[in-house]
């Protein structure tokens, strides 16, 4: 309950203060395993039910079936709290004085980046994000998101602590949490600093997924594109930003519709929309020539008013079972499908890019970063270091997931922005869509199933942070030194025992 869109971040402090509780207890490994994988499970089940929403959108599956995806997922996300408390046992068992709180918040980053590395990963609401909005979350500049779980593990830790009437161990931290908290807040600048002259629009169409892939509605879909990207013409140049797969179109194989798209905008501007790049096994067949549709790319394009494609990203962390199918010729003869419409399935682009964006009247040449989507869900994974872009583009379809997936994906952009002190502009077609600043604010948003563009400016690039330089090697360096801290305790401890 402390995520979005609930934000109750004190029951996640008392729900992890209880687990550390029933830890003590735990006589096995065995024991301790179970505990953190039933917790996991509550986590992943109630968390991750909005991915249940998106099993009503196809037919080549029953609709049931999303419940069980999901607890299916939970299933299996839940072993890294398992894998964490067993952990906490082992310390435990070789040095019984170890701090608890310590030891497991060291071992629960190491868990959570695994989760977000295995199996190509699944990153989706970590325990840091609890603290967004709480001055606290600042605080991911230097360690990142998962080392602000740690920060988690180590507040529950001292609520225990503090509710066993253990308070002089515990105040250091509370003084600590206190003071990340207060500096995370009073240190932000005014929303009015967060401005710049160079001129955005960002659309959301509010076309739902049942809507989309509709025959006969693509004149109203576009209608409705076109409407809200025209709606505030201006003399100076703008960029344009359009959701995920916003086009019906191939846009580099229909010339009708990219002249289309170009007509939108006035000389300088540039738009920026999602869309699918097709690839294609031709075979000769006597007269003509059998084009088959043998994978794509998930893609997002900068089109210019006089009609070119002058950059493209592809999607490179794509979503198991939703663009792609794994172990396909196994579960495609057992009545599985991929959640996105079409036989061919995507392929992953190469990673991290900036795309460059040409100059015009009061816009200096800038470079974009893309995030499509999920991928902007990955801590210390979303911007290519080497060539640091000014902001970074997330299209999005969150169409697919309820209530509660749209308001945890916004979240989850803005902290990419507070790591990275770097502008996020999000498109999505049904919300949430809005504009973050290098602090991880909202500077403006569209309401979830609202139609709607955000005209304004985009928000100027802040310095690097220590994490925007050295990424999750921050987190991993924390956990080591909480485990190192933990290990040290319980030796002098044992040895001032053994003196006396």
């Amino acid at each position: 309950c402390g995520f979005a869109p609930l934000g109750l971040w004190p029951l996640s402090l008392l729900a992890l203060a209880g687990l550390m509780a029933l830890a003590d207890g735990a006589r096995t490994g065995k024991r301790a395993f179970f505990l953190g994988w039933c917790f996991g499970l509550g986590h992943f089940t109630l968390g991750n039910n909005w991915i249940a929403h998106a099993f009503t959108y196809q037919d080549a599956m029953p609709h049931w079936l999303g419940y069980g995806a999901v607890m299916a997922l939970a299933l299996y996300l839940a072993v890294y709290p398992g894998f964490a408390l067993l952990g906490l046992h082992l310390v435990r068992r070789r040095w019984p004085d170890a701090p608890a709180p310590a030891a497991l918040a060291g071992l629960w980053i190491v868990t959570e980046y695994g989760r977000a590395r295995v199996f190509t990963g699944f990153a989706w609401d970590p325990l840091g994000m609890i603290w967004l909005d709480t001055g606290v979350d600042q605080a991911a500049r230097w360690i990142g998101t998962y080392g602000l779980s740690g920060l988690a593990v180590l507040a529950a830790g001292a609520l225990l602590s503090l509710a066993r009437r253990q308070w002089r161990p515990v105040m250091p931290l509370v003084v600590v949490l206190v003071a990340l908290s207060v500096y995370g807040k009073v240190q932000l600048p005014a929303l009015s600093d967060s401005t710049s002259n160079i001129a955005i629009t960002v659309v959301q169409p509010n076309i739902n997924q049942s809507e989309k892939y509709v025959e006969g509605m693509e004149q109203a879909n576009f209608a409705k594109l076109s409407t809200l990207s025209s709606s505030a013409l201006r003399n100076t140049p703008r960029l344009i930003f359009w959701p995920e797969a916003a086009l019906p179109a191939w846009l580099d194989m229909e010339p009708e519709w990219l002249d289309r798209v170009a007509a939108l905008q006035r000389p300088g501007d540039l738009l920026m929309t999602g869309g699918a790049k097709v690839y294609f096994r031709e075979r000769n067949k006597g007269f003509f020539t059998d084009r088959t549709p043998i994978g794509a790319n998930n893609s997002a394009w900068v089109v210019t008013p006089d009609a070119r494609l002058i950059a493209r990203y592809d999607k490179a962390h794509l979503v198991p079972y939703g663009e792609y199918l794994p172990m396909r010729n196994l579960l495609e003869p057992l009545g599985l499908s991929r959640l996105v419409p079409g036989d061919a399935d995507f392929w992953p682009g190469p990673g991290p890019r900036s795309l460059n964006l040409p100059a015009a009247a009061n816009r200096p040449p800038l470079k974009m970063g893309v995030q499509i989507c999920y991928e902007i869900i990955f801590s210390g994974e979303v911007v290519h270091r080497a060539n640091r872009p000014a902001f970074l583009y997330n299209p999005s379809n969150d169409a697919w997931f309820g209530a509660w997936g749209p308001p945890q994906h916004l979240a989850q952009a803005r902290m990419r922005a507070i790591e990275e002190a770097m502008p996020v502009i999000r498109s999505t077609p049904t919300g949430i869509s809005a504009v973050i600043d290098g602090h991880g604010r909202v500077i403006a948003s569209i309401p979830h199933h609202q139609l709607g563009a955000i005209h304004g400016t985009l928000p100027p690039a802040l310095p690097p942070t220590l994490f925007a330089r050295f990424g999750n090697l921050l987190p991993m360096l924390f956990a080591a030194l909480l485990l190192g801290f933990s290990a040290l305790t319980a030796m002098l401890l044992a040895r001032r025992a053994a003196r006396s």
